[in-house]
Order: structure tokens, then sequence, then C-alpha cells
């Protein structure tokens, strides 16, 4: 396997990362722990997890999946081979988060409470990556091509920075990094930085796959002249892109099955861009999950590809597709429907 480096860390890391926000709803501990296993077998060193998984979030299972990585760090004592990554929540109305009660906001005490909450589920001295899961500022998130402006107060970006670069001294944390972050929120943290002498962001996880491309519009940019790597998450479109839900079909255990929350793949040209793509790797003799997973590795501002499974044999197939090097034209056809159907899934 050929690791790639976070950022300008000099940490190297696996093309693909292991998402586990399944862990403690849809998989349990033990299927979990298998995962974790076979992942690190195969050569992958970094995993992304976050205080408010699994999904859907709710109260009752807050946290779980951060105490299910912790127990297998701890039973398989491999903490200093791994690449931790974990996030904090940004503003948000879920009030079962924090002690107060409150509304979560990227305070200093929410910070605090939140990272060390963290350290204590994943029973390790030190996070990895820690990450900002989205900003602190009010704007709509998780959907849509156009940036709505919403007026309300916010933590200065400055402030922010200044309390991770206080985790990054205290030891709790090594490098920090964002998540549906925008290129004008990327490019202030990175100005932050720099005027106050405070650390550098690494990375930024934002959604990336064959019907989201739009990190290409202008944050692609970013990584190439600052190093800011891309994390890109839901290669597959939360599932879509593997062919699972065509034709209507309803895989038991799925997301859309057990909690019916992805919409944004099934709206405008959403289902005809999908059943395109799966089309064209069948066409072509390939796995349409593994062409998706390819496709969005091999990018070269994508520095990891976050993937996610419920079984180890979606697992399996998934890890298989770093074999799998997408001819000049698969890719041809890949840009041709980009062309017919560009990032219908935003």
């Amino acid at each position: 396997m050929k690791y790639r480096e976070l950022g300008r860390t000099g940490i190297r890391v696996s093309p693909l990362c292991l998402g586990t926000m399944t862990f403690g709803e849809q998989n349990s501990e033990a299927e979990a722990h298998a995962q974790l296993d076979y992942a690190v077998e195969q050569g992958i060193n970094f995993l992304d997890a976050s205080e408010i998984y699994p999904v859907p979030p709710r109260p009752e299972t807050q946290g779980r999946t951060e105490e299910i990585v912790g127990t297998w760090l701890a039973s398989r004592k491999n903490r200093d081979k791994i690449i931790v990554a974990t996030k904090v929540a940004g503003r948000g109305k879920m009030s079962w988060l924090r002690k107060n009660g409150g509304p979560t906001r990227q305070s200093a005490s929410q910070i605090a409470e939140a990272v060390d909450a963290s350290l204590a589920r994943l029973k390790t001295d030190y996070i990895d990556l820690y990450q900002l899961h989205w900003p602190d500022r009010p704007m709509r998130i998780f959907e849509g091509l156009d940036y709505l402006h919403l007026e309300g107060e916010s933590h200065p970006i400055g402030e922010i920075l200044a309390v991770l670069a206080r985790l990054v001294e205290a030891g709790k944390v090594r490098f920090i990094g964002l998540a549906n972050e925008t290129p004008w929120g990327v490019m202030s943290f990175l100005k932050a930085s720099e005027q106050h002498d405070l650390p550098r962001i690494v990375s930024v996880q934002n959604a990336y796959n064959l019907v989201n491309r739009s990190y290409e519009i202008g944050l692609s940019e970013i990584t190439y002249r600052e190093g800011v790597s891309l994390l890109g998450y839901s290669p597959l479109g939360q599932g879509y892109l593997s062919g699972k839900y065509e034709g209507g079909a309803l895989p038991p255990n799925s997301r859309k099955t057990l909690f019916n929350r992805l919409g944004r793949y099934e709206q405008g040209n959403g289902p005809k861009a999908i059943s395109a793509y799966v089309a064209l790797a069948r066409r072509h003799g390939l796995d349409p999950a593994q062409m998706a997973i390819a496709f969005a590795a091999s990018r070269p501002f994508v520095t990891s590809a976050i993937i996610g499974a419920t079984t180890m044999t979606q697992l399996k197939t998934d890890i298989a597709a770093l074999t799998l090097e997408l001819g000049d034209h698969v890719l041809a056809d890949i840009e041709q429907i980009h062309l017919d159907y560009p990032n219908p899934c935003p």
C-alpha cells in the first residue's frame, strides 16, 4: 500500500480511511472490532470517528462509536501504529451533547469538554487529528451547491483556533483539521494561523464522490497551493453508487431501509446520474462500488477516501478497490456522465 502525507505533518496515512459511524448502531462491538482488525491487516492505518457517532445521532447512542474504537485500541495495544481522527460538533441544537444541556457551539469550554470526553471514550492520551465537524458560524451545510448566508453570532475563527492551539500545547491533540467547510472558511483558518502564530490546519473532510465533485470547483486549488489534505467522505454516495438501491431495492440493515435519511440522492438528476455510473461500471466489467472508490481515491487532491461498511463482504470489496486502476476509456466515460449530470447530489 502506498501511503500519503497528511497535510504537511510528515505523517503518512493509507489512501483509504476506515469510517466508523455505523459502530454501535448498525454494527455491534464484535462486528466493529472484526472490521478494524481486517482493515489493519490490509494496511489501513487511519480511522475516523466523531463525538456524535453513531448515526443517526441521538442521545441514547451518542459516544458509543468512540467507546467501541477505544476498547479495540486498548485490547489490541496498537495505539502507536494507528492514526486516530475524531471530531467535535459545530453549531447545532443537540442539547444532549453537553453537560449544561445547551446547544452546541465551538466555545472554549465546549471544545475542552468535548475533547476530554472523546479521549476518555477512546481510551487514549492523545488524538492524532481533531476536526471541527462543521462550522460554528450559522450557515447551511450538508446540502446544496450554493452558499446561503445566515445572520447570527459565532465565535471568531481566530478564537476557535487559539482554543485548538491550547489542546496541541497540552498534548491532547497532535494536529487539527476542518470538515464540511467552504473555501472562505479554510482560507480564513489558514490566515488566522499565520497572523497569530497558531497551529495550521492540515486537512478538510468534505464529501467527494462521482455525484458530488463540488470540491473540485474551489477547494482543490487550496489543497495544491496550501498543502491542506482532502479526506473525502461518502465515496459511495452513502451506498447509492454501489448499485444496491437500484430499481427501488431496500436491502436489510441498510441506512435507507432503517432510517430513510438519504433524500439528497433521490432528487433532481441524482437517480439518473447514479444509474448511469452503475451501468457504466457494469458495462466495463467493474464492480460499481470499486469503481466509485477507485475514482475518489485516485484523484491527486485526495489524500484519503473515507469508507464505511456494515458487513465484512462490503468492507473487503471496498478495500480491494485500491488494486483497481481505472483505464483512460473508463475515465473518459465518467467525465461524459459528469458533463451530462454535473454534481446532482451535493
